[in-house]
Formats: C-alpha cells, sequence, structure tokens
C-alpha cells in the first residue's frame, strides 16, 4: 500500500501523543517519525498535529486520519491472527483466554497439551475483558454468562460454574453463622465492587445486603477470596473451593441463580485450524476432570 509507512506513522504518533513514543512502538529513529510526518502533511495539504511542549494532538484532519488509519490497522491484525492459526500441525503459538475464577481448570489442562504437543507455545490470558477473536487477539476463548452473539464466531456449550455462599473460621469464631437469610441484617459481607458484572451471585447478595453490612468490596478476584478466608465477612467462592477448604463453612446451600453457564468461543476462520481442532478435542476429552 503506498505511503503506508507514513500513514501507520501518524496513527502511532495520535496514539501515544509524543514522537518519541511513537519511535519506540515502531522500532525507528524520532528522525524518522518526524520525516513521516512532515511527508504526510506535505503530500495532504493539511496539519495533522497541533504541536506543542507536551507532544502531538492531532487536529481535524489528523482525526480523520486517526479513524481511516485505526480501521485498517485492525484489519491487518485480523488478518494476521488469522493466517497465524492456519499453519499446518500443532505448532507454534495458541492463544486461549477465560475469567480468573476459571483458571484452576484450564491450567493443568493446557499444561498437558502443550507436553503433548512440544512443538506447542501457549499463551493464557485470564481477565474480565473480552478479546475480541475476530481480531486475531485468542483463537480460543472460554466464557461465562449468556451465550454469546457476536457474529462469525463458533459457540460451544462446556459446562456450568458455581458459586457457593461461605463463611471462614476465622469469620465464625468471631461472629457465628446466620440462621437464615433475614439474619443477614446481623452480618458482615464481601462482595465484589464492579458495577455491571457478569456474575449472578454478586447482584444476588447486594439484592438482599444493605450497604452498610458490605464492609470489604474489591473489583479482584484473589483479594475477594483472601478476604472471606481473612475473616473480613461472608462472601461467594468457586464450589470447588467450598467443597475442598475445611475452613470454609457453607452459609446456605448452593442455588441454581448463582450458577453461570460457560461457553467455548471461537472464530470461524480459525476453528478448524489442526491446533485449534486439537486442543478442542483434548480440553473436552478432559472434561471428566473439571469440578466447577
Amino acid at each position: 500500500m503506498e505511503h503506508w509507512d507514513e500513514i501507520r506513522t501518524a496513527y502511532q504518533v495520535a496514539k501515544q501523543g509524543t514522537v518519541s513514543g511513537a519511535a519506540d512502538v515502531l522500532g525507528v529513529h524520532h528522525a524518522t517519525v518526524i520525516r513521516h510526518i512532515d511527508a504526510l502533511e506535505a503530500r495532504l495539504g493539511a496539519k495533522l498535529f497541533q504541536r506543542h511542549a507536551r507532544g502531538y494532538t492531532p487536529t481535524e484532519a489528523g482525526h480523520d486520519l486517526l479513524r481511516v488509519a485505526g480501521a485498517t490497522d485492525d484489519q491487518f491484525q485480523q488478518l494476521a491472527g488469522r493466517i497465524r492459526g492456519q499453519g499446518e500441525g500443532v505448532i507454534g503459538d495458541l492463544v486461549v483466554t477465560s475469567l480468573p475464577l476459571v483458571s484452576h481448570v484450564l491450567t493443568p489442562i493446557l499444561v498437558g497439551f502443550q507436553q503433548e504437543n512440544p512443538g506447542l507455545h501457549i499463551r493464557y490470558l485470564t481477565s474480565d475483558r473480552l478479546f475480541r477473536l475476530e481480531y486475531g487477539e485468542a483463537h480460543v476463548a472460554l466464557r461465562a454468562g449468556t451465550t454469546p452473539q457476536e457474529p462469525d464466531n463458533v459457540v460451544q456449550l462446556f459446562g456450568q460454574f458455581r458459586a457457593a455462599l461461605v463463611a471462614s473460621d476465622a469469620y465464625v469464631a468471631r461472629y457465628g453463622l446466620p440462621k437464615d437469610a433475614e439474619d443477614f441484617a446481623n452480618h458482615w459481607f464481601v462482595a465484589n465492587d464492579a458495577t455491571g458484572g457478569r456474575a449472578p451471585w454478586s447482584d444476588w447478595i447486594k439484592s438482599l445486603v444493605s450497604v452498610e453490612r458490605i464492609i470489604f468490596r474489591t473489583s479482584d478476584d484473589k483479594a475477594m477470596r483472601s478476604a472471606i478466608q481473612e475473616g473480613a465477612g461472608i462472601g461467594f467462592v468457586a464450589n470447588w473451593e467450598a467443597e475442598n477448604d475445611p475452613s470454609l463453612h457453607r452459609v446456605l446451600p448452593c442455588r441454581e441463580e448463582w450458577s453461570v453457564r460457560l461457553w467455548l468461543v471461537t472464530h470461524v476462520d480459525l476453528h478448524r485450524t489442526p491446533k485449534v481442532q486439537g486442543f478442542l478435542h483434548y480440553l473436552k476429552s478432559r472434561a471428566h476432570e473439571v469440578t466447577l
């Protein structure tokens, strides 16, 4: 594509805000960045940036260029992701993403799959963010909640994640256990601080417990489990943790509304590649080991 280097340079200057930042991302000298910007502005007959002491700010013309260049860059990323996934055999990178709360399930399975395929390098990304499979950000995603609706994805039901409402030995020693849900007004709770989350148990507890009784809030799953185990309050953990940790006491029996479905998601362009198919078959063959 003619002049793409100059356009890509301008795009990075707009994203990074400085010539030095763009130079670092592109791996070129800052003089090359300035030369590309000057040449592109001369070719287009318009100023793309306002120069100031803190860096470069896009003009109206610069914002137009940023939108076009961003869309083009996304398309290149999508193409690169597809090409990387179309190699012969189970080799190269396999990028898998999931919520952190199911990492205990996927990690040993990913290790086993890599050991059976020594030409494979695993990248396991745990985050609440939805990685964009259509742009090659991941080959396989394990997602929770309602059925994923993005176009061009292959979606398969994997199982259910179940949560348990528990109190630790430390909490019980100080406050005892609630007699029932009506007794929640006399107890303290740990809850997720995020709003608009995908955890139905979080909405359930907030509907029954006043804000004053939620004494510890966090958006981090590990911090939440640690706060519960340290006795800060009653809260939700994975059902498998409640079953395997004798220091945790169930406050109420598990309820269906505390469960979420888990979905295996792949992009249609990568779904039938050898490594994606190989991993999906391996994952399903070990599904009997999964305890959620």
